[in-house]
This record gives structure tokens, sequence and C-alpha cells, in this order.
């Protein structure tokens, strides 16, 4: 294994680099609205922290929502709380996972490979417009993704140190806090696939002996001191905690089918290759053209090399186990795969032509980076990040905002709601649990606070009396919610656009509880945009 030079400029020439490289992973980050269902859901949950002051607890709608752990909202909540709640600050998280792969990937192989591969395959990395658009997306896959890369290659970094005689302890104690903080981005596979890529490695390479890395006590003692409080916190408060964070999230929804966007077992190696565009193509040149030629010995592939290909094998096919897969899912591979395109790149751009086809290569990817956050800004945009009050009008607390029939990610986000909605539904266990959607989130977190539950989760038929108690109520619904729940005609319309309809009434002491079926029908709801 070849190292790097050292270079007297080299510190400032690096830094310099991984700065541009972040602010180009920032460059469009507040382009677009929140997408729906993912970045609704996560920045409202960030947002509702922050408002609530409970840092502990995340919330969705005002109940303890345990489908994933709390540190992407930490960061988020931690952004909004300088900047505000705006888009860019909630997808901070993943700008944040983002960055911290691309760092860790030039260290490393600054370190055990050579300068120009380190920097060819950072910007390959950061330049694949699969990993730029997922580092400007409000989930929890970039952030993990970063954990993930952080914690193998300072594990690996840290066997590789210890076996020639240089320190590893501080090496290694970064991959145990980075193990910790994948545990708190998004659960067990935080460990279990820097684990399994380590192993694998350590198999492939002959080393059994760094397996011993993994018993290293110290690291251990971090890794709890990192990650332990908040599960133990949890487990405190919410005696069923475990039984539906750990069993019921990890190994039910692993194991099980009837969720949501199922795909076949060759599912990601397509949307890998495919999202990748134009940098993968430097694969299939080199697949079709071997570096060896015929009568030549082919070159053995270096701890690198074995460290790349058991990382990649390892995520994508954890990933294609389960029939549910989500594209975001796989974005741990992509480190090792912009490795092995920078690999193949690197050596065939030595000649003239070679080069200018690299540099056509990487404009390309940047035109396609960019052009892909407007694509998903215009076809991922959801109704309700768009709908605005007219001006004027604003939710003041106190005030008691109904969302009917549907629960609307963004709308608490973009509205800044003061307090969480009502969601007027139909409640029924057979109902509510029989598609992986918002109904069966909320069921779900109605297990940890049955008190708020009966306050945010009623029927829809009680809502007339509701609406005419004394203060302010706003509905929120389809336009054809009159069909379902024709009491709204009694309402005042406030706005709407093609999907949401907004409605208002300004209820008085005194009103009784059928007032709206007094009142007859005050006109359509004008277009948002338009005086109400």
């Amino acid at each position: 294994m070849n190292r790097a030079p050292a270079r007297p400029d080299g510190a400032r020439g690096d830094a310099a680099f991984l700065l541009v490289a972040a602010l180009w992973l920032a460059l469009s980050i507040g382009w677009r609205p929140l997408t729906s269902p993912d970045e609704g859901r996560y920045a409202s949950v960030a947002y509702a922290m922050l408002q609530s002051g409970d840092w502990l607890v995340p919330r969705l709608n005002g109940l303890p929502f345990f489908h994933k752990p709390p540190l992407f909202y930490w960061i988020g909540a931690a952004a909004m709380a300088v900047a505000g709640p705006h888009p860019w600050a909630a997808r901070l998280p993943s700008l944040v996972g983002a960055w911290l792969a691309a760092g860790a990937l030039f260290w490393f192989l600054r370190r055990h490979a050579s300068h120009a591969q380190a920097r060819l395959a950072t910007a390959v990395l950061c330049s694949a417009p699969f990993f730029y658009v997922g580092a400007q997306f409000a989930n929890l896959d970039m952030l993990v993704a970063g954990c993930i890369s952080a914690c193998v290659l300072a594990a690996v970094d840290a066997a590789l140190a210890r076996e020639c005689g240089r320190p590893w302890r501080g090496a290694l104690a970064l991959a145990f806090a980075a193990a910790a903080l994948g545990l708190l981005s998004k659960g067990l596979i935080g460990v279990v696939l820097p684990a399994g890529v380590v192993l694998l490695w350590a198999l492939a390479s002959r080393r059994p002996r760094v397996l011993r890395l993994a018993a290293w006590w110290p690291g251990w003692l971090l890794l709890l001191a990192i990650a332990g409080p908040w599960f133990v916190a949890m487990q405190r408060t919410f005696p069923a905690f475990f039984d539906y964070f750990v069993i019921t999230q990890h190994f039910r929804r692993f194991a099980a089918g009837g969720f949501n966007n199922e795909h076949p077992f060759w599912f990601y190696l397509p949307v890998m290759l495919g999202l990748c565009l134009p940098w993968s193509a430097w694969l299939l040149a080199a697949w079709r053209r071997p570096e060896d030629g015929p009568g030549r010995a082919r070159r053995r592939l270096d701890d690198v090399d074995l460290l790349m290909l058991a990382w990649a094998v390892v995520v994508v096919l954890f990933f294609s186990l389960p029939r549910s897969k989500l594209i975001g899912y796989v974005l741990p591979a992509l480190p090792p795969l912009a490795t092995g395109i920078a690999r193949f790149a690197g050596r065939a751009a030595t000649a003239g032509a070679g080069r200018r086809l690299l540099g056509a290569t990487a404009g390309a990817a940047a035109l396609a980076c960019l052009g892909s956050v407007v694509l998903a800004a215009r076809l991922g945009t959801p109704p309700d990040a768009t709908l605005h009050l007219p001006a004027g009008q604003a939710v003041a607390p106190g005030d008691r905002v109904v969302m009917l029939g549907q629960y609307f990610y963004e709308l608490p986000f973009y509205w800044r709601l003061p307090a969480p909605a009502v969601v007027a539904a139909d409640w029924r266990p057979e109902v509510a649990q029989a598609s992986d959607n918002w109904r069966k989130e909320l069921a779900d977190a109605a297990r940890f606070d049955a008190d708020a539950a009966t306050r945010l989760l009623q029927p829809i038929e009680v809502q007339p009396a509701a609406v005419c108690a004394a203060g302010r109520s706003w509905v929120i619904g389809p336009p054809d919610a009159p069909v379902f729940a024709p009491w709204v005609l009694g309402m005042t319309p406030v706005t709407s656009n093609a999907h949401i309809a907004v409605w208002r009434h300004d209820g008085r002491a005194g009103d009784g509880a059928d007032c709206l079926s007094h009142s007859g029908p005050r006109g359509t709801v004008p277009r948002a945009g338009a005086a109400a």
C-alpha cells in the first residue's frame, strides 16, 4: 500500500479543497420547497422539538415519534434556532452527513492511496447526482451514511496503523464515536453495517486479528457514553419503547412485507448506476475494456480495493434482502462506488484525450446535479408546501387547527403552527393500521401518550361542536370536503389550491353546538393568493 508523500502546502490545499466541496454541496440547498412525505415529516418533527423545548422526545404532531432516533432532529432544531424554520435549515443534517462522508473518504485515501486518487474520488462522490441530491434532502439516510462512512474508514485506518506500529487508538476511538452517532441517527444499522464491512474486509484481506479491535473496551465505553443516555431515558419514560423501536422498527419491519415501495432483489444496482450518471459510465467502459490486456498479469487488489469492494457488497446486499426498498437506503454504498470510478477514470485520464473526457464528465455531472434539484422541485413539491394564507391572516396562539381526513406534513413547518393540530379521520384500528402512511404513524405514536392522542386524534363527526365553541378554528382538508363534512359550508372560506382548501370560523360564546348547520353556504373557497 502506498502512502502519499507529505507536502508543505498540503494541509492548506486540502482544507481549501474540502471547503469548496462543502460549498458545492450546499449550493442549491434552499432552492426548492420541502418534499412530502419525508422532508415535511422530519422538518416538522425538528421544528416541534424547537418549539416545545423538549429536546429528548421527538414528536410528530404532538405525539411521541419513535420511528427513528433524535440526532437528525437535534441538528435540524439547532439550525432552526439560529436561522429560523427555513427549508435549508431542515436539510442541514443531511449536508453534515454528506460532508462527513466526503471528508472521511478524502482523509482515508490521502493516507492509504494517493493524493490524486483522494481528490478525484471525493470530486466524483460530491458531483454524483445521487449523492448531491441526497445531501440536500431532509431525511435520515445521508446523515447515517456519513456516520457509517466515517466509522468504516476510521476503523480500517486504526487496523492498518496498528499493523505498521503507528498510533492507532485515536482512529479507533473515532470509529466508535462515529458508530454511536450512527446509532443516534438511524438505529442499529449505524453499528451493524460498519461491523459487517470491517468483518468482510478482514476476512478478504486475511487479517483475522483485526477483529480483536472490536473488543477494545474504551471504545465501547465511549459509544455507550454518547448514545446510551437517550435510549435509557426513553425506555424509563416509555416502557413500550424497546419493543417498538428495536423489535418492530428494526426486526419486524426488516423481515415483514406490506410496507410501501416493494421492489425486486436487484433493484439497487440499476438505481445506483443510473443515478450516478455520467460518472458510472466509466465503470461500463472499464468493464468493456479491461486495463490488463491478454497475456498480462491481472493487477492484484490491494487493501483499499478490497475494502471498497467489501463495503459496497455489504451495504447493497443488506438493503436488497427486505422487500421494502427506498432509494436513499444505499447512500452508504456511494463512497466505495466513487472510489472505484476514480480508480478507472484516473488511469484512463493519463493521456490528453482522457483528461479532456474526464473534464467533460465532471462538467456534465455538475449540470446533472443542478438539473436534478430543479427537477425535484418541479415534480416533488407537495400542494401544502405552496399553500399560503392571505395577507393579514395567520394562525394565532390559542386557535384550533383541524386537518380533515388527511395529515399535511409541511403545514406545521410553513405556517409556524403554535400548537399541534387536531387530525379528524377514521381512527378505528383496522383502518389506521391498514396502510403504511400518515395514519399509521400517528396511530403508532398514540400508544405512547393516550391523553394527547385523545385531544389530537378525533373522529370527524365530533368536529362541528368543537368548531362552534368559543375561539377561532381553522379547518384544512380537500376541496371536496363538503361531501363527507357538509358542516364546513357554514364556515368562512379562506384559500385553496387544486388539492387543499381552508375554512375559518370565529366561534363566539353562546353559540350552540349546531351553529354551523344554521349558517348556510358561504360561497366557494378562494384560490391561494386571492383575497378571502
